[in-house]
């Protein structure tokens, strides 16, 4: 599981513009689902749609972002199949504590993208 260079060319761009935005409040999101035990593999999926995945965590309209954030974890994307080989998945999962996951929703393109957290200054 790899950063798509597709991806990376067509929605890099707006995703980072709105990573600098959202940052904190997912790095804070991902920590407290790991805190609490819910998962060690929380996923981010984001789109300038609604979808039908995870919980709505920020909406485009509430901080003037590209797209919406919505929280989840592994254990929805296995159950949805949309996740086949789910310890390939986990081998493939970046340090949570430094890399955000993505999942990124588009009507004709959809992956996984990790993008590291702003260092803490």
């Amino acid at each position: 599981m790899q950063n798509d260079p597709e991806l990376n060319g067509k929605y890099l761009g707006s995703i980072t513009k709105d990573f600098v935005v959202v940052a904190d409040t997912l790095k804070e999101a991902s920590y407290q689902v790991r805190k609490r035990g819910f998962s060690d593999f929380p996923i981010f999926p984001i789109s300038q749609t609604d979808i039908p995945i995870g919980q709505l965590l920020i909406g485009r309209n509430e901080l003037n972002t590209e797209w919406n954030y919505h929280i989840t974890y592994l254990d929805e994307f296995v159950q949805r199949k949309l996740v086949e080989d789910e310890n390939a998945f986990k081998q493939a999962f970046k340090n949570p504590d430094e890399f955000c996951c993505l999942f990124v929703v588009d009507q004709t393109f959809t992956n996984f993208l990790f993008v590291p957290f702003p260092e803490d200054e």
